[in-house]
């Protein structure tokens, strides 16, 4: 039996011909403890079937780069920056695919099936749909608005574990170093190499930021910013007015 899209993440023995040795997970984190350890632990069968997890600390002021030792293959630290970390763990991965995942976003059985089918498939990139957990019904809406936003416009965002060949990452130079929407910049310049593969495999990511500062305050948010930055908003301002409406 090859390991192909019907496999799941009880990746049994038949499943690890060495499809699992060509990925590496880049798991940025920042003052991350009270959810990293789970987070992690999440991730164990798949590093025991081959895939590498690299956690990449951002000057934490708590325990997250502690609570990471030996549930990682490699842990590196590097100055605060979601953009700057995911391209350390870039730079220190030797395998052929990258999946980047928020610490708050929970991957489905079959995941790594699947995006390897989609990248063998002729795909150079893409994201998972997500799904916003523990939702309630407007959760649910917004969930929905997201997968349909990015489906219509080759836009993904970090909530949705993008992936990618690692020669697309390499052609584009990473991710862009900016404080903000560097998930915005890498789909547009990623875009211009192709389409997006859209898994409709749901991911999970946390309510717990939509909740703390209310879901139509958070969405109307994150609309408004994002409106700033396709007319010209320089990425460092819009961090400053996000730090300030939180």
């Amino acid at each position: 039996m090859s390991c192909d899209a019907n496999c799941d993440m009880s990746y049994d023995t038949s499943c690890q011909a060495g499809w699992a040795q060509r990925l590496s997970i880049v798991v940025p984190v920042r003052n991350e403890a009270a959810v990293l350890r789970p987070a992690l632990e999440r991730l164990q069968q798949l590093r025991a079937a081959g895939v590498e997890v690299i956690v990449v600390d951002g000057q934490s002021r708590d325990d997250s780069a502690d609570l990471a030792r030996g549930l990682a293959d490699q842990l590196l630290r590097t100055d605060a920056g979601r953009a700057l970390q995911m391209n350390a763990g870039a730079t220190a991965s030797n395998r052929a695919l990258l999946l980047f995942l928020h610490v708050d976003t929970e991957l489905p059985a079959g995941a790594v099936p699947t995006l390897l089918a989609a990248l063998d498939g002729g795909f150079d990139w893409g994201r998972f749909d997500v799904a916003i957990e523990p939702a309630t019904p407007l959760l649910r809406l917004v969930a929905a608005m997201m997968n349909l936003r990015s489906r219509a416009s080759g836009i993904c965002t970090g909530d949705q574990a993008l992936f990618m060949r690692r020669e697309a990452f390499d052609a584009i130079g990473g991710y862009p170093v900016q404080e903000l929407m560097e998930d915005i910049e890498i789909s547009r310049r990623l875009r211009r190499r192709g389409r997006p593969a859209c898994l409709r495999l749901r991911v999970r990511t946390s309510s717990r930021r939509w909740l703390r500062h209310g879901v139509l305050r958070t969405v109307a948010l994150m609309w408004w910013l994002r409106l700033r930055y396709a007319l010209g908003a320089q990425p460092g301002v819009l961090a400053r007015l996000y730090r300030e409406a939180r």
